[in-house]
């Protein structure tokens, strides 16, 4: 048996419209994992024991699930193959959580909770983030056992139920377990590619922090004609301390908050776009790091956003001066960012410009909502491994981003429990994941499956292998 074999079997089981891919994904997209939703954290046990472990057990896998440490939050799951301790391990990840559903805001009345097509469109909550990748690696891996009876190479997956939740409690999980989720490398998939026509590889994410900026000067309104030009406006004040954090073009300016990118990062970066496909928003050129290109403004630098902005009652104005102000901000940021001094250097900075009224409420201290940045080396052997890997099996050149845009809990696997990661995106920018009408791509995902498949094969081959 040889790697097409393998690769056609999959693809098979992809295009069979009765029991086929679209027939197993129905069924997870049908369990409604909103993590952000208390009343469904029996749904987020239920996914677990429900529809992964009765998938991966008849693949040899043996599944823990761990309870979460949390009150409230998601469990994780860690299934393990092991063939023969003297063969690398790889781990991979995935999350069967989602985004709120927001019923009754899809087009066309559709169910979040049911698979819908229209064209090479496939619609339901979870399709994109994360539950169609993950399956791709399930049936990526049952193929290549079907075919050749065996992986080649150990295998675990993590499955975690609290990422759109912030991944609560996983950081400790791992910690306490760490024996357990040890491996030489990890290879998952979620997210978009950063350019719909080319296949890429991410070596990490950004990290995200947010903060509360808030101005409270004094108690209750006051009419805005008897004291307008005597009381001062936490509204226009706050407005200003937020023009001295980034400029008028998004353009970073606390020290600190400014990264320096290293060369290697530039050169990886060279030839590499952002592109999100139809229907994704126009980017915004003049917007930014001034002389970056537009995939280093998103995965070389740090970015400051303005996610949430209140003073007084927006939706009903009154004439009166508002007693406070109130932002919600966020950095996204890379790894070689002081993480240790965030909220310093922002307190500095606007101390240093006249806003020492502007009240900064920290992030957690902890992984409770937070991630932190994570970057593997493009020229360490397994990033290269997974190149060539990708490029075999596609026959595109694989671009290598060294961190992606968004946040996750990469950082949690390569610095905590000490290994290489790469993710191999499967969806595209202009997926809708975190909004109505959340979908993927019939020929993207079939292309993903043949990919991820022949990835796993070479994995097994015992020239072809990683060698950790």
């Amino acid at each position: 048996m040889i790697r097409t074999d393998a690769i056609e079997r999959a693809l098979s089981y992809y295009d069979d419209a009765k029991a086929g891919y679209f027939a197993d994904l129905a069924r997870y997209i049908a369990v409604p994992t909103e993590s952000q939703n208390p009343a469904r954290l029996g749904d987020l046990q239920r996914y677990l024991e429900t529809v992964i472990q009765p998938d991966l057990e008849p693949l040899g896998y043996t599944c823990k699930i761990f309870p979460n440490p949390l009150a409230g939050c998601g469990p994780v799951l860690l299934a393990t193959r092991m063939e023969d301790p003297a063969l690398p391990t790889v781990i991979c990840y995935g999350h069967g959580d989602v985004v709120l559903g927001m019923e009754g805001r899809w087009e066309n009345n559709r169910d979040p909770w049911s698979l819908s097509f229209e064209g090479d469109r496939v619609y339901g909550r979870g399709t994109a983030d994360n539950k169609g990748q993950q399956l791709v690696h399930i049936a990526a891996l049952k193929h290549i056992l079907a075919t050749r009876g065996s992986l080649g190479f150990n295998h675990k997956f993590l499955l975690e139920m609290g990422e759109e939740n912030g991944s609560k409690g996983l950081r400790e999980i791992v910690e306490a377990n760490k024996a357990d989720f040890t491996a030489d490398a990890f290879f998952a998939s979620d997210g978009p590619r950063t350019e719909i026509g080319k296949p890429n590889i991410t070596l990490g994410n950004r990290g995200c922090c947010n903060f509360t900026l808030s101005v409270n000067l004094r108690d209750g309104g006051h009419h805005s004609g008897n004291w307008g030009g005597l009381l001062a406006n936490p509204g226009l004040i706050l407005a200003h301390a937020l023009a001295c954090i980034a400029d008028s073009s998004g353009k970073i300016l606390v020290e600190g908050w400014r990264p320096n990118m290293p060369d290697y990062v530039r050169e990886v970066l060279k030839g590499i776009d952002r592109d999100g496909g139809p229907k994704s928003p126009k980017i915004d050129d003049r917007w930014g790091e001034p002389g970056l290109s537009r995939i280093e403004k998103v995965t070389g630098w740090n970015t400051f956003e303005v996610l949430a902005y209140e003073t007084g009652n927006p939706e009903r104005p009154v004439n009166a001066i508002p007693p406070k102000a109130r932002a919600v901000v966020q950095l996204r940021y890379v790894d070689g960012t002081d993480e240790t001094a965030l909220e310093s250097n922002l307190r500095h900075h606007l101390d240093a410009h006249g806003f020492q009224i502007v009240q900064i409420e920290p992030p957690p201290t902890s992984n409770n909502g937070r991630f932190y940045s994570s970057r593997t080396d493009p020229r360490h052997p397994w990033a290269q491994w997974m190149k060539a890997a990708v490029e075999r099996n596609s026959n595109h050149q694989c671009g290598v981003l060294p961190n992606g845009g968004g946040s996750n809990m990469t950082y949690i696997l390569q610095y905590i429990v000490g290994m290489p990661c790469a993710w191999f995106p499967l969806s595209y920018g202009g997926c809708s994941q975190h909004a109505p009408n959340e979908h993927i791509l019939k020929p993207l995902m079939r292309e993903g499956l043949r990919h991820v498949t022949g990835i796993y094969w070479d994995l097994g081959d015992k020239e072809l292998g990683y060698k950790p």
